[in-house]
């Protein structure tokens, strides 16, 4: 057992999202998102099969939802997306990475 950082070892450059695993068991998937400018394609939904539960450690975005809700989120802003709730990030600040914490449980 090696403890790890949250907050390191992250590139320079996110040309893309990143997604990284921390955490997996049968119900539960933990993982570090890292976004700097970043947002769902246009054309798609997120609409996943399990709940969600999301927390900005770093940054800020914005997730738009399915009914036209939109939430901002800023550092320590947290939120909790039940499964089939279609959503997309709209949003992340393109001067800083943004770091999410995510839950993903049934």
């Amino acid at each position: 057992m090696e403890p790890g950082n949250i907050f390191e070892s992250i590139p320079g450059k996110l040309d893309k999202e990143v997604f990284e695993q921390i955490i997996q068991s049968e119900y539960v998937t933990i993982e570090r998102i890292l976004s700097r400018g970043h947002s769902s394609p246009e054309s798609g939904w997120h609409d996943q099969e399990h709940n969600e539960w999301v927390i900005v450690l770093k940054g800020e975005a914005i997730i738009y939802f399915k009914n036209g809700k939109e939430i901002n989120l800023k550092e320590g802003s947290h939120i909790n997306i039940p499964a089939h709730k279609r959503h997309k990030v709209t949003w992340t600040n393109p001067n800083t990475e943004t770091i999410w914490l995510a839950v993903h449980y049934y």
